[in-house]
């Protein structure tokens, strides 16, 4: 597929194409599954955690902050792209092997978070939750990738995004109603170490995988070798993170900031920052020669490029991203902790996060993957817009309903629906505009970049809260979700420029 063809959004004219495998749908399936446990672990439940421990609403929204960290992914993706783990790598591939180091960097994390459960010493908490969101987008980088090269037009990426978010979406429920669940019956140490558990069985799977190149030998030798590699590796990772995160809490509580310091002028300024660095730079990028990209370092390469091809188009473009996923990270912020306010039970948050969140995002994300694979991109688009703002209103009739089960497994379901559909059309629209020569490396900054500008909020969601309420945070979340739509008259215009040469 050229470059033109991936980078153009509406589907209106989509060629047809056969439908993925079996095997490579369940392949995805796995793989979102093997992303979506912990994910949930350091943020969702980690925020109810942390509520039931009596933690201020302003700390809580700060520890939203840590779902920035798969925003820069991008920093990292291109490693992954041009590096193999040794061990891993020589006898599964590239992909396989970073997904397996993941995997191993996602079960001593959780592991971690299970032991200092207590939250008696929030720094630590802190930095363990980092590494675990370290590894989980570590995780999704490689998958995406490979994704990414097995189907590269719209109409194959739909059943291949719906079957991937099943995983997800499932693991995600599975998560949080069974670590809830398990931490009413006993404790959350417990509950981390349940998860801890289920998120590690993909491994030993991939393991017993064909290798990447038929007729390779030596197994065992390169599970050994890898499993010894990537727990130094670990290692490392882990001790960098504790320095560098001890340097800028110094740096924070020498500035003078707490949770009594008005963050959120603060959070939207530095919001504005990427939107200006890029306007400043992209003059000298649309002057340069087609070739240009392909004669860069690998590690540049995909972002010229990209900026390139869409010269000034993709201030617009990158605006539109950074608020359709919106009211989905802004409700998985707050949306326990107001069900912890309102006063639900463990068990009932549980069931919530349970049977009926796992109904109603599948059918939302097998909704939205056929809007995506069936319709014109701008009508799927504009249908995830109004589905994610409606899954965040109704959180303002549940602040305002008398408790009850019914009300809450209702609301519950409506998010779940809404934002499972918008993130199914929006994973697919995503991965038509990146170029066929930076998959990975461009996809994760672009699916990175979308979700800056909410998790920035996210993190002073506390603060505004505090403010507003929980019904005024909850309406507003649901109005920057659907303020996306009117990006779209711009967005859909966009067509990149011909020409790019990638070498």
């Amino acid at each position: 597929m050229s470059a033109s063809i991936a980078a153009t959004p509406d589907g209106a004219q989509a060629q047809p194409a056969p439908r993925p495998p079996m095997r490579t749908l369940g392949l995805y399936l796995l793989l979102g599954f093997s992303a979506g446990l912990p994910f949930y672990m350091f943020n969702a439940v980690l925020t109810l955690r942390l509520a039931r421990h009596g933690v201020d609403i302003v700390i809580i929204g700060f520890f939203a902050w840590i779902a920035l960290l798969p925003t820069f992914k991008f920093v990292w993706a291109p490693l992954l792209d041009r590096y193999s783990v040794p061990g891993f790598s020589r006898f599964w591939g590239r992909r396989r092997g970073w997904i397996m180091l993941s995997q191993l960097g996602i079960f001593l994390s959780m592991v971690a978070m299970a032991f200092t459960s207590s939250d008696q010493s929030l720094p630590l908490t802190a930095l363990f939750a980092i590494l675990l969101a370290f590894w989980t987008t570590t995780l999704e980088v490689a998958a995406d990738g490979w994704r990414i090269e097995l189907a590269p037009t719209q109409a194959q990426q739909g059943p291949i995004v719906a079957a991937n978010l099943w995983g997800y979406r499932s693991a995600m429920v599975a998560a949080g109603s069974g670590a809830v669940l398990v931490a009413a019956w006993a404790d959350w140490t417990w509950a981390y170490l349940a998860i801890a558990i289920a998120a590690f069985l993909p491994f030993p799977m991939l393991a017993a995988m064909r290798p990447e190149q038929p007729g390779a030998t030596g197994r065992i030798r390169a599970l050994a070798s890898g499993t010894l590699i990537s727990l130094a590796l670990i290692a490392i990772v882990g001790l960098a993170t504790a320095l560098i995160g001890w340097a800028a809490l110094s740096a924070v509580q020498g500035a003078g900031f707490s949770a009594q310091t008005n963050v959120t002028p603060i959070v939207l300024a530095i919001a504005l920052l990427p939107f200006v660095a890029l306007a400043i730079a992209l003059p000298r990028i649309r002057r340069l020669p087609a070739d240009a990209p392909a004669k860069m370092p690998g590690f540049i390469a995909p972002y010229v490029e990209i900026f390139w091809r869409f010269g000034y188009a993709v201030l617009p473009v990158l605006a539109f991203v950074s608020f359709y996923r919106m009211g989905d990270v802004l409700t998985l912020t707050l949306s326990h902790p107001l069900w912890n306010a309102a006063g639900y039970s463990l068990e009932q948050i549980s069931v919530a996060d349970g049977i009926v969140a796992l109904a109603c995002s599948m059918a939302g994300v097998a909704v939205g993957g056929l809007c995506a694979a069936r319709l014109p991109m701008t009508v799927a688009l504009i249908i995830g817009a109004c589905a994610s703002a409606v899954g965040n209103w109704v959180f303002v009739w549940l602040w305002y309903a008398e408790p009850s089960a019914f009300v809450l497994y209702v609301a519950a379901g409506v998010d779940q629906f809404g934002h499972g559909l918008e993130g199914a059309v929006f994973v697919v629209y995503l991965s038509m505009l990146v170029s066929p020569r930076y998959p990975g490396t461009q996809y994760a900054f672009l699916s990175g970049f979308a979700f800056l500008l909410p998790r920035l909020i996210g993190g002073a969601a506390g603060a505004i809260q505090k403010q507003i309420g929980y019904d005024g945070f909850f309406i507003l979340s649901g109005a920057l979700s659907f303020a996306a739509i009117f990006f779209l008259p711009i967005v859909m215009r966009v067509r990149p420029r011909a020409g790019a040469v990638h070498g």
